[in-house]
């Protein structure tokens, strides 16, 4: 995480803003210091977002916003890119903070990182190519300068890698408790299907006995009270759910502050049938009470089964 230094606060000196059901972010600021980051985090946490709107159509974004039966946040990105048109931003901004709830969220950088980012990057500086970097810098410097004085909140970038601008910025305009603003998917499989493409954890329950040989437990899937049953009264099974559920649930912060939105945790049976249907449903709702985000999916439970007795769950 940053040093305290890094962050100037404008206006109040606030630590942080109340998040207003509908409310508009500009970002701006210098070129290089992580303007398109901090969008994708914002657009993680639900924002709608969109880069490089021209400033003359400002006020009337704002105005659609504030209509929007399902626009409630929005991030915009606004920058030197613009050309002389940005002369119009501080005017225009006026204008917007009539119609709705708006933070100006300017990045900057010392120019020793600036420069070194354009190398790694190899982008060409908006302002052009035939001048050095340096000097194109210099110039986007003054012509920000009237800008930076209406920012909300002005972020010095310089100490921060990609990773911790995101988690910065999550954790600041997260509306929900940071370590819980992750979805997460249990889904069972059989690996004689193959194992899921979009999984990020894989367990293989195969350990287990396996319901299948059991004749009258045979049409069923894992969901079957019965079924579940015989399945929990192994030791195995409860000391193996305790166990993995006590690793997700310290695991899942950690990927939390590393940006990830989505988790995928399959769990893997023979025919993804019984075993890995109630693993799956044991886990997820172990998290659920954790207070995750957690949807279940059986992927091939289905297959020749009788259908189940149906079971309801809420999905968070």
């Amino acid at each position: 995480m940053p040093h305290r230094s890094a962050l100037n606060h404008r206006r109040d000196g606030r630590p942080s803003h109340k998040l207003e059901r509908n409310q508009l972010v500009l970002i701006t600021g210098m070129s290089g210091s992580g303007k398109a980051s901090v969008l994708k985090a914002f657009e993680d946490l639900g924002y709608y977002c969109v880069d490089n709107l021209p400033v003359e159509l400002l006020p009337r974004f704002a105005e659609l916003v504030v209509q929007s039966s399902e626009i409630e946040r929005t991030a915009l990105v606004v920058d030197v890119r613009e050309g002389q048109g940005l002369e119009r931003l501080p005017k225009m901004l006026a204008q917007i903070r009539k119609l709705l709830p708006t933070t100006v969220i300017f990045l900057e950088a010392n120019d020793e990182t600036l420069v070194r980012r354009f190398s790694e990057t190899r982008r060409p500086h908006p302002l052009g190519t035939s001048t050095p970097v340096k000097t194109a810098l210099r110039s986007e410097r003054n012509r920000l300068r009237p800008i930076r004085r209406h920012a909300d909140l002005v972020l010095d970038t310089t100490p921060f890698n990609v990773h911790e601008l995101r988690s910065y910025i999550t954790e600041r305009f997260q509306r929900h408790s940071t370590e819980k603003n992750i979805l997460v998917s249990c889904v069972s499989f059989g690996f004689r299907q193959g194992v899921p493409d979009e999984a990020d954890l894989i367990f293989d329950v195969r350990f287990l006995p396996n319901p299948h040989f059991v004749p009258e437990f045979r049409p069923f899937t894992g969901k079957n009270p019965r079924v579940a049953k015989y399945i929990r009264s192994f030791p195995q099974t409860q000391e193996f759910i305790s166990r993995i559920s006590e690793l997700l649930i310290y695991l899942l912060p950690h990927y939390v502050r590393e940006g990830k939105s989505y988790l995928t945790i399959a769990f893997g049976c023979t025919g993804g049938q019984h075993r890995s249907v109630f693993i799956a449903e044991e886990v997820y709702k172990r998290l659920a009470k954790a207070g995750y985000r957690v949807k279940v999916v059986h992927r091939d439970a289905e297959i020749g089964m009788r259908p189940e007795p149906a079971v309801r769950h809420r999905r968070h």
